[in-house]
C-alpha cells in the first residue's frame, strides 16, 4: 500500500543517529525515498566514535517501507554538499524535503561555562558544525527543492524559539548555535514563501537519542528505570515522534500555513493526532516551563 510520501523525494542532513534517524525512518515509513547523510560510516568514525552509522539508517528507512540511500557527506566541505545534491538530481530529478538536522556539538559545549571561559576552538567548532553546515546545505540543495512546488524544508533545533528568548540554554555558545537555527528557519520562510515552498523550524523534546540513554544507563525499552535519578526525564520523547511531525507536516497539503514558524513536536502531535510509539503525545515545552522550571515535583500527567 502506497503511504502519503510515496514519490516524494528527501534529504536528512544528519542522519547518523538521534532525531535525524528518526526523521528518517518515518518519512521512509511514509514511503518516501529518503538520502541520509553524515559522516559516520562502516568503515570511518567521526569524531564522536560511536558505533551508529549512515548505513544503518538507511537500512532502517528501507525496511520501514521506503528506499534509504546512505550517502557519506561532511557538511562543512560544499564540495561534497555540492556533489550529494548533483547525485540527488541525476538519480531522482527532484527534492521534494530538506531536514538540516546537522548538529556535532555534545562534546564541545561545556554548560553555564561564560564565554570568556569557555574553549575557544571548541566554541567556534560548535557554531561551524551547527550553522555553517546548515548555510552550505540550503544554499546547494535549495535549488533543486525550488524545481517543483510544495517543498518543505525542516530546520531542526533545540527549543521553540519563545522558550529560548526567554531563556539562556546552556552557555554563550549553545544558544547562539541555536537561535541561529531558529531565525534561519524565519528568513528562508521569508525567501521561500513567495516561491512556493515552506520553511519551518522544528524541535523535539527532551530525547531519548542513543546518547542520552547510554549516559542515563537504559534502553528504549527500560528507559522509565532512569526516572529514579532523573525525574523529570518522565517527558522524554523518542526520536520517532519528531520524526512522526516532519511526516505529518511534510503530507500536510496546507503546510504553508506554518511557513517561517517555530514548532515543537508535542505541539504538532495535538495538531495532526500522531502519537510516539508507545501511544502517548509528550508536550515537553509547556511542561518545562510549568513544572520543571517552575520547580514543580517531577509529574508528567497531564503532559504525555
Amino acid at each position: 500500500m502506497a503511504g502519503p510520501l510515496t514519490g516524494r523525494v528527501a534529504l536528512v542532513a544528519g542522519a547518523t543517529r538521534g532525531a535525524g534517524r528518526g526523521i528518517a525512518v518515518e518519512l521512509g515509513a511514509a514511503g518516501a525515498t529518503v538520502y541520509v547523510t553524515g559522516r559516520s560510516t562502516r568503515e570511518r568514525r567521526s569524531e564522536y566514535d560511536r558505533p551508529e552509522t549512515i548505513e544503518d539508517t538507511a537500512e532502517l528507512v528501507t525496511a520501514a517501507g521506503g528506499h534509504g540511500i546512505a550517502v557519506p557527506t561532511d557538511h562543512l566541505v560544499p564540495a561534497e554538499v555540492r556533489a550529494l545534491v548533483d547525485r540527488v538530481e541525476h538519480e531522482q530529478g527532484r527534492l521534494d524535503i530538506l531536514v538540516n538536522d546537522i548538529w556535532g556539538g555534545e562534546k564541545l559545549f561545556e554548560w553555564d561555562r561564560p564565554v570568556w571561559e569557555h574553549d575557544l576552538d571548541k566554541g567556534l567548532r560548535l557554531l561551524r558544525l551547527a550553522v555553517e553546515t546548515h548555510a552550505i546545505t540550503n544554499h546547494h540543495a535549495l535549488p533543486l527543492l525550488l524545481r517543483h512546488p510544495g517543498g518543505l524544508v525542516v530546520e531542526m533545533t533545540d527549543g521553540t524559539a519563545e522558550y529560548n528568548r526567554d531563556t539562556y540554554r546552556v552557555s554563550f555558545f549553545y544558544d547562539l548555535a541555536k537561535a541561529s537555527v531558529l531565525r534561519m528557519a524565519f528568513a528562508l520562510g521569508h525567501e521561500l514563501g513567495s516561491r512556493s515552498a515552506t520553511a519551518v523550524a522544528l524541535t523535539p523534546g527532551w530525547l531519548r537519542s542513543e546518547l542520552m540513554l547510554e549516559t542515563f544507563g537504559v534502553t528504549e525499552e527500560n528507559w522509565r528505570d532512569a526516572l529514579e535519578r532523573v525525574p523529570h526525564f518522565c517527558i522524554s520523547e523518542s526520536p520517532y515522534y519528531v520524526g512522526r511531525a516532519v511526516a505529518a507536516l511534510a503530507a500536510d497539503p496546507k503546510v504553508s500555513r506554518w511557513n517561517g514558524a517555530s514548532l515543537a513536536s508535542g505541539q504538532l502531535a495535538q495538531e495532526y493526532g500522531f502519537t510516539d510509539r508507545d501511544g502517548s503525545r509528550p508536550d515537553a515545552w509547556r511542561y518545562l516551563v510549568e513544572v520543571q522550571d517552575a520547580g514543580g515535583a517531577a509529574d508528567a500527567t497531564g503532559y504525555r
